[in-house]
């Protein structure tokens, strides 16, 4: 390839740095690997005769891939409008559900186009198209000819298109997508949401996935690595094929080395048995990876060139004594999250998703749960690398359908390609640790359920013998009743901590998880009075209680959970539903309009966390303390009424001042409610204008922390707070800019509601705003939103050109708010 037409290339979005080989080769290399994002043509409904290479396009839209086509709205209680009875709800009759799917306009036909240059095919040479996801029912064409269908919207897939390539070109990639309606229980998404790679081989190479590595044996001294290695040659190869593979550190040295000829008995993989000395173990903790480089020669000839990223750990489920990491018992302190980025919608961006993990992370979270769905390749990377555990889900319907049109209708004839598919694509992560064939499948109740589900583990046991299965039940009298839990590895249920010592006595695996748990529902910075306990709990608003005490009919406000989580030793942890809020089941709210998005979340659509955020970080983050006063001390008009404070720490008591007067020390205590284990709370305090302060003390009772809350004056500017100043001028890379309305002294104004006009100059744009509150339909994509609570979140993209980015915040009555950021060539994170 000259430089000139990599230049071209590179500018046409057609080559990605992301080139599956170390830095530093020429481009004589025998692999090649493109990202193909930009210059695709977009047109929304039926297009006749668009998969033909003639067909006009110069009028459709012009997009960039990653692509959700449907978050840009607008809102409409019309759209996916269900009337359906959700049993998973425990309702008893059929209901219309307005923001069930989120309220946007996923449904139909979508089409995408784009010239699809080959650089360097020819003769003797093998060219692949990877779909990382495709939502959904994707029927894949190059020049006119079909060459792939994959139905199922969440699942990477790849086809080889080398004979449908015309050698010299031009050659036209087209895709058709379609969703149907009531095909889903949340946003789906629509389009090309994730990466579409282009992968350019000799005819003699590794396809796709074709490395399974495994770490057989692990001491102090040395670890021991199994590579299995796949090659695909044309018939009648006569050069003799040998494997060379490095093994190199995360600092790039050399750690281990072995040159393999393909024997004859060897059939089309190379096994492969190295060393490595004095190993770093992968954790959460400490995420040590290492690359396995293989070199595949013909001869003298190199012919391939393959890496396999992994991390060299241990792991078990024991019964009676639970899960172990390296050798240290440890429980999983797990989030459940959808596929959706909030204003994004499911177009998969890096930064965004290393944006919530570092929120995770720094909540004490280490293990997450992909619900309902095979993730985006980049989160699993992401995870290696950041120190989280994953749970890799595949399914949310078998052959029982939830919903009218969902993957029921693909079940019989698919399952076990899209179950070969995920294990494939992520066997090879360290972060990955179990996988799940399913959630709350109405199969548990039927004859012959538990057949599925043993044939399903088995698929994935056959794939790969060296992770457990599990799945979210929710049916727990069934579950034991039609021997379904006594099936699965690793028994998982969903909301009931209340029976896991009756589970534990009647299946034989000696183990519990929490697959899914509390589903507490609550709106950031809203609180309601008189504070009470309560499920399905409505208001005329539309928003939930952020005294983290409302829980739907099915589920459970957090404590319960810990209480069983802390006192039977059995237990494996739990993955809370859920991370983040997401587009869709705005349960309580299902039925009433406006709602387009989730309660359950830890920390809202736009990733602010909510007050229970620290009620989960004064369990999970034992490294950094915590100290969180709720609620705002704001409240004119309820002057002299009861307004209860909570305090959510890792101390063990605290005493509580209001306007310099103590309300008394409480201390955490095993006995009594299960909040009085892992809450302190003042439920008698009387408002008054000023501040409240909380005193924190050590187990030795000395005072080591406190924190305040003022009551705020009138909003007088806006201070904008970024989670990074310095980006990759790659044209993706986000920074997420916090705009707080405060008043003149810097305090947080909660109930300002401002309208907020975003501009951005320079060496970047304005790409999203979202701020957290589900009953709001304001578009995401347009540059101006109202505060909620006296915040929300503005997202920032870079171009391709290297530079300074300013961003300006304006708001009727308000002080400007600017901020300077920088973004480079260099690569950053």
């Amino acid at each position: 390839m000259t430089n000139d037409l990599f230049a071209r290339l590179a500018r046409r979005g057609l080559l990605a740095g992301a080139l599956l080989l170390p830095a530093g080769l020429t481009w004589a290399q025998v692999r090649r690997e493109y990202l193909l994002t930009s210059d695709w043509k977009f047109a929304k409904g039926e297009q006749p005769a668009a998969q033909q290479p003639g067909f006009r396009d110069a009028k459709w839209q012009t997009v960039s891939v990653p692509h959700d086509w449907a978050i840009y709205g607008p809102f409409s209680s019309t759209n996916d409008l269900q009337k359906v009875r959700i049993e998973q709800n425990n309702e008893t009759q059929a209901t219309t559900k307005a923001g069930r799917t989120g309220g946007l306009p996923f449904i139909g036909t979508g089409w995408y186009r784009r010239a699809l240059a080959v650089p360097g095919f020819g003769p003797g040479k093998r060219a692949v198209l990877l779909f990382d996801g495709a939502m959904s029912d994707a029927h894949v064409f190059v020049n006119g000819q079909e060459v792939a269908v994959w139905p199922y919207g969440y699942n990477s897939f790849y086809v080889d298109v080398t004979g449908a390539l015309n050698a010299t070109g031009p050659n036209t990639l087209a895709v058709r997508l379609q969703n149907q309606p009531e095909s889903s229980r949340w946003y789906p998404g629509a389009g090309l949401y994730r990466n579409v790679h282009l992968i350019v081989t000799n005819d003699v190479h590794i396809p796709v996935w074709g490395t399974y590595l495994t770490t057989p044996e692990i001491n102090a001294n040395y670890a021991k690595v199994k590579l299995r290695t796949q090659v695909e040659a044309p018939v009648g190869t006569t050069s003799a094929l040998r494997l060379q593979t490095e093994i190199r550190d995360a600092q790039g040295q050399m750690v281990a080395t072995l040159s393999t000829p393909l024997g004859a008995t060897d059939g089309q993989t190379f096994e492969q048995n190295l060393v490595v000395p004095t190993p770093r173990l992968w954790s959460p903790e400490t995420p040590a990876l290492y690359t396995a480089s293989s070199k595949l020669f013909a001869g003298e000839e190199l012919k391939d060139e393959y890496e396999t990223r992994f991390g060299i750990r241990s792991f078990s489920f024991e019964a009676g004594k639970g899960f172990s990491l390296n050798g240290q018992p440890r429980k999983f302190k797990g989030v459940c999250n959808h596929h959706d980025l909030g204003p994004l919608g499911a177009a998969i961006n890096t930064a965004a998703l290393r944006r919530q993990l570092t929120l995770l992370k720094n909540m004490g979270c280490d293990a997450i749960r992909t619900a309902h769905n095979m993730p985006a390749p980049e989160l699993v990377e992401l995870c290696d690398e950041m120190g989280f555990m994953l749970m890799v889900e595949s399914f949310d319907e078998w052959k029982t359908p939830k919903v009218k049109n969902g993957y029921s209708q693909y079940f019989d004839q698919w399952a076990e390609k899209d179950l070969v598919n995920m294990v494939h694509r992520d066997r090879n992560h360290p972060s990955v640790i179990m996988w799940s064939i399913g959630n709350e499948v109405p199969d548990q109740s039927t004859a012959g359920g538990n057949k599925i589900a043993k044939r399903l583990q088995d698929i994935v046991h056959r794939e790969d013998p060296t992770r457990p299965v599990t799945m979210g039940m929710d049916r727990f009298d069934d579950d034991l009743k039609n021997n379904f839990a006594s099936v699965i590895d690793i028994p998982g249920f969903n909301y009931k901590p209340h029976r896991y010592p009756e589970a534990q006595a009647k299946l034989p695996q000696g183990m519990i998880l929490g697959s899914e748990t509390a589903s507490t529902v609550s709106s950031r910075g809203v609180y309601k009075f008189p504070v009470v306990q309560a499920k399905e709990q409505k208001y005329p608003d539309n928003q939930s209680s952020s005294y983290d005490l409302e829980a739907c009919s099915w589920s459970q406000v957090p404590d319960d959970e810990f209480v069983a989580q802390d006192e039977l030793p059995y237990t494996l942890g739990e993955f809370v539903w859920t991370g983040f809020d997401y587009l869709g089941e705005p349960t309580p709210y299902d039925e009433r309009w406006p709602s387009h998005s989730s309660y359950f979340g830890i920390l809202d659509l736009a990733g602010l966390p909510k007050d229970r955020y620290y009620l989960y970080r004064a369990r999970w983050n034992t490294q950094q303390p915590t100290l969180h006063l709720l609620p705002h001390w704001t409240w004119s008009g309820r002057e002299g009424q009861a307004t209860p404070v909570f305090c959510y720490t890792s101390y063990p008591s605290a005493e509580l001042f209001v306007n310099g007067k103590s309300q008394g020390r409480q201390t955490k205590t095993t006995t009594g409610s299960p909040q009085a284990r892992y809450r302190l709370m003042w439920n008698e305090v009387k408002y008054e204008p000023g501040s409240i302060k909380v005193v924190a003390y050590d187990a030795a009772g000395k005072a080591v922390a406190e924190e305040e809350v003022r009551t705020a004056g009138q909003p007088h500017h806006i201070r904008l707070v970024a989670d990074r100043t310095t980006l990759r001028a790659d044209g993706q890379d986000l920074a997420f800019v916090t705009a707080r309305v405060e008043d003149a002294q810097g305090n947080l104004c909660p109930e300002a509601t401002t309208q907020l006009q975003f501009s951005v100059g320079g060496a970047g744009k304005f790409r999203a705003v979202a701020n957290g509150d589900a009953t709001n339909l304001q578009p995401f994509h347009e540059p101006r939103m109202k505060a909620f609570q006296g915040q929300l979140v503005a997202l920032v993209q870079t171009t391709t050109q290297a530079g300074e980015v300013q961003l300006k915040v304006s708001g009727k009555g308000l002080k400007d708010g600017a901020i300077r950021l920088q973004t480079t060539t260099a690569a950053t994170k």
